[in-house]
């Protein structure tokens, strides 16, 4: 049994009776006692007349995926299997970061028959969001009480992370298609394969002329040249306790995730093979062998339920696990967070062996700079030395990574992905990938 609006309004009510009849001598306690009571019985009865919610049958429908922050609907179909007519409420019990309304959804089903309600959700976190139970309430003829009842039916929605970076896809994918030949833009660098002959046209490379081809035609014939392919790029992302750091609007986790897919994307379209790891001190996350269009969505699933974890990263179990995925990686990309000297010592231990055997480049998302004005505050400008203490300590790792053998790239969430990106593509067109 549960109480509507209106049955403190009908006790409220009572108070001007009770007034009237205290002021012809009556006593004010016994009346207002007696009209409580009264009220009381009038809720009992309207809830023992309402139809019982036990008639009802549920049916949940449910996406399989959505996007983090993309709006998605949800269906509940109730079928009546009873002889009446059942009015009331519903309220479907997601989690709060599902996004689901506050207000209780009306229902009105008539005997016999169901209802499709649709309930909206706005999920603000990844991975696995859920609904255990659906309450109903039935209200009474009288509107002053009802019946409730759980319904235990679950519902469960995988929330993807976003890959807002996509945007930064189609410049990088029209450069990958001068670089393959798809337009007249030709590259040679050590390790590119043989494409093709064509004939020479006056501002291409000399050396790239093929002598012998030249011998047996009438014109000038010139090498052309793609980067290899079936390369194999590793991607490692840090879930340690780093990972947790709240960079822009997000987790730092969050765009290293954005940084690896745009990567992996153009990595695929290129003919090259992705790993993906997610590590701390065990695996979180692996994608390996899933090559062409399953690629991404294979990434997004596995990155889906993964938070990040307050323990640090063992760095040597990491490069020991990159070692199993392949046995000559072409190219290693650590996302990480190495901007502390004393923190950094046991990744910049173990990162000569890996520089030594493969290309290694060390992503960190940085916070972005704070503007360099005169500040009257002085927790600002304490602020702004921290900021200052942290980008010379950052300075210094990457230092340490330089002369490790690696690349060290920083920039903010926005930034990081597109400048990972070109990187990959500047090592292909120099043919060191």
């Amino acid at each position: 049994m549960y109480l509507t609006g209106r049955s403190p309004l009908l006790v409220a009510l009572g108070a001007v009776p009770v007034v009237l009849l205290a002021a012809a001598g009556f006593d004010a306690w016994a009346t207002a006692a007696g009209w409580v009571l009264l009220c009381l019985v009038a809720a009992v009865a309207d809830a023992a007349a309402a139809p019982s919610p036990r008639a009802l049958r549920l049916e949940r429908r449910v996406p399989a995926r959505a996007l983090l922050g993309q709006r998605v609907e949800t269906e509940l179909v109730i079928a009546n299997a009873g002889e009446r007519r059942v009015r009331g409420l519903v309220r479907d019990a997601w989690q709060p970061t599902a996004g689901a309304p506050l207000a209780r959804l009306p229902l009105d089903v008539p005997a016999g028959e169901r209802r499709r309600l649709v309930v909206p959700l706005l999920p603000r976190r990844r991975g696995e969001l859920r609904s255990e139970f659906v309450v109903v309430r039935s209200v009474g003829p009288l509107g002053l009480a009802g019946r409730q009842r759980r319904i235990d039916d679950r519902g469960a929605l995988r929330v993807l992370p976003p890959f807002t970076a996509r945007r930064h896809l189609p410049s990088r994918l029209a450069r990958l298609r001068e670089l393959d030949g798809s337009t007249s833009v030709q590259v040679r660098g050590q390790g590119t394969e043989f494409d093709s002959l064509r004939e020479y046209v006056r501002g291409d490379d000399v050396r790239s002329i093929d002598w012998r081809a030249t011998a047996r035609s009438s014109t000038t014939m010139l090498r052309t040249w793609r980067p290899e392919r079936d390369r194999h790029v590793v991607i490692v992302i840090d879930t340690g306790r780093t990972a947790a750091a709240r960079v822009g609007d997000g987790a730092r986790l969050d765009a290293a995730m954005e940084a690896a897919l745009l990567l992996a994307a153009l990595a695929a379209r290129a003919g090259d093979h992705v790993h993906l790891l997610m590590f701390d001190r065990v695996i979180r996350a692996r994608v390996t062998r899933v090559d062409g269009p399953a690629l991404l969505p294979a990434l997004v699933d596995a990155m889906a339920g993964v938070e990040p974890q307050l323990i640090d990263t063992d760095w040597d179990a990491a490069f020991a696990q990159i070692r199993a995925l392949t046995s000559r990686p072409a190219l290693v990309v650590l996302l990480t967070a190495q901007d502390a000297p004393d923190a950094a010592r046991g990744f910049l231990g173990s990162l000569p062996a890996l520089a030594q055997r493969t290309h290694v480049l060390v992503g960190t998302v940085t916070t972005e700079p704070l503007p360099g004005e005169p500040r009257p505050d002085a927790a600002d400008v304490y602020r702004e030395a921290a900021a200052a203490r942290t980008e010379r300590d950052a300075a210094s790792v990457a230092g340490a990574i330089a002369r490790a053998g690696a690349e060290a790239i920083a920039d903010d969430p926005d930034g990081l992905p597109p400048r990972i990106a070109d990187r990959y593509l500047a090592l292909k067109a120099a043919g060191r990938l």
